[in-house]
């Protein structure tokens, strides 16, 4: 069979990822609270999309823990839940052990500079009580492992259990415990210099695993 001339499916992708991000960003960042309701004409107004692209976005969000969909009823932001936040840490701390352990042997100075330059940002953020700012400092340190281990499928899982971290992450780095996350990314950095992929991995796997999931 001919492979067709053309196809309307690329704009219909754009639409359905520029709403899967802006939605998912919204709940993460607590513009959309835990248990809100989501009224798709209301999305569909402030996304400035249609009703198709919104509904492909909820129900991916849906999967990934985020959303709660009622068939026929009512879709609300799913509450913070302890079994999906644990379920969600143990995957991602092991997606960035595998980062790391795959990035340290291509690490090189301008890499390692990314990452302090991060880290010191973080710091700075924290001590400034900027949880925005702690969150995208930790994201660009942790980017680092991920863009230079180039696998897709890991970067693809980590884009689906990040955001339930995220939202623990704005308690934790509302507060001093959040601190300690510098003087480990510190040791990455170090393992990392050295080109000990292990120790830099181990270490990873620890930093995520030091979040407290929420209490139920």
């Amino acid at each position: 069979m001919p492979v067709p001339r053309s196809s309307a499916a690329a704009p219909r992708v754009l639409l359905r990822e520029r709403a899967l991000e802006t939605l998912r960003a919204a709940i993460v960042d607590g513009t959309f609270e835990p248990g809100e309701r989501l009224v798709d004409a209301e999305l569909c107004a402030w996304l400035g999309v249609s009703r198709t692209p919104v509904r492909e976005a909820l129900t991916h969000l849906e999967k990934t823990g985020l959303v709660q969909i009622q068939p026929g009823s009512r879709t609300i932001v799913a509450p913070l839940d302890v079994r999906a936040a644990v379920e969600a840490q143990a995957v991602a701390a092991s997606m960035h052990e595998l980062a790391a352990r795959e990035a340290v042997p291509l690490v090189q100075e301008t890499h390692l500079h990314t990452m302090r330059q991060a880290n010191d940002e973080f710091a700075a953020a924290l001590a400034g009580a900027d949880v925005d700012g702690a969150i995208a400092a930790d994201d660009a340190f942790h980017r680092v492992f991920v863009d230079l281990a180039a696998n897709r499928l890991l970067a693809g899982v980590l884009r689906d259990v990040t955001p339930l971290l995220r939202r623990m992450e704005r308690v934790r780095f509302a507060g001093l415990s959040g601190r300690s996350s510098v003087a480990q990314h510190r040791s990455i950095i170090e393992h990392a210099a050295r080109a000990d992929a292990d120790g830099a991995a181990a270490l990873a796997r620890a930093n995520w695993l030091t979040l407290q999931p929420p209490t139920s």
